[in-house]
This record gives structure tokens, C-alpha cells and sequence, in this order.
């Protein structure tokens, strides 16, 4: 069943807030903000919590979107799962996809796909973070969005 027929009021995301925010727990979460900013380039938008307890941050990725964290430890749902987890992230060219490669490579997390080109047209690489959750980076944006 095609998208459309799922839902024929499919509404275009064109200058719509992004609606869908992967969310993390990490056991370090001050150590994983400063990674995902110093180096794969998020925008800390909000951190809330005080000294290494981090009960909510928001971080925004320049491209559209972001992801929420908090530290692990607080009883939440997320606790189970801390330290874990896979997003992607969209870039818009490969010069971009490029110099993060690099960037990663110089900092304490590790490649786990090599920088390549995929068949359906992307242009990335992946990495685990120093804490161990997945980022993969790519030019790939998806059917219909950026295309």
C-alpha cells in the first residue's frame, strides 16, 4: 500500500517543524553533548539538570531535526537502553559527509562503516560514538524529501 493510500491527507513537510526526535539516555550525558556538538556539529538548544545529571537537552542538527538525551540513572523507560541506539543523519552534499568523516576519525569514537558510496545513491560513512550508540552519516534523505 503506497503512502498516499495509507493516508490521502498526506500532509507535505515543507516548512514544518521536525515532528519525529530520536531519543537517548547516556550514563555520561554531558561527555555525549559535547561530543555530538564538538564534533558531528549538533546545536545544544536546551540542557536542563544540574552538575553531571542531565535531565532533559535538546540538540538540533543544522540540516532539520535533532535528538533529546538525558543522563541514564533517572528512572525512566529510556534507562534500559542506555548507551545504545542508531540515527541517521542527513547531509547535503559530500564535502560535508567528507569533513565529518574526518572529524570523527580524529576524535575518540569509532568508524565501524568506512566513508563510501552506496548503491541508492548515498554518500556516508557510520560511527559508534565514545559511549557506544550509532550514528550513521549520509547524503541519502529519503523517497520524496530532498530530492
Amino acid at each position: 500500500m503506497s503512502s498516499t493510500a495509507a493516508n490521502p491527507e498526506r500532509i507535505s513537510t515543507d516548512n514544518h517543524a521536525p515532528n519525529v526526535w530520536p531519543c537517548l539516555a547516556y550514563t555520561d550525558a554531558r561527555g555525549a553533548i559535547r561530543f555530538l556538538v564538538e564534533t558531528l556539529g549538533f546545536t545544544e538548544s536546551a540542557c536542563y539538570g544540574d552538575g553531571d545529571t542531565v535531565d532533559h537537552a535538546e540538540l538540533t542538527w543544522p540540516y532539520g531535526g535533532g535528538v533529546m538525551l538525558g543522563s541514564a540513572g533517572r528512572d525512566t523507560p529510556l534507562d534500559q537502553h542506555a548507551d545504545s541506539g542508531s540515527v541517521y543523519l542527513v547531509v547535503p552534499d559530500n564535502t560535508l559527509a567528507d569533513a565529518l568523516y574526518e572529524r570523527v576519525r580524529a576524535s575518540a569514537a569509532t568508524i565501524t562503516v568506512e566513508l563510501r558510496d552506496e548503491d541508492y545513491g548515498s554518500h556516508g560513512f557510520s560511527c559508534r560514538d565514545p559511549q557506544g550508540v550509532y550514528w550513521s552519516i549520509g547524503t541519502y534523505a529519503g523517497h520524496g524529501f530532498g530530492e
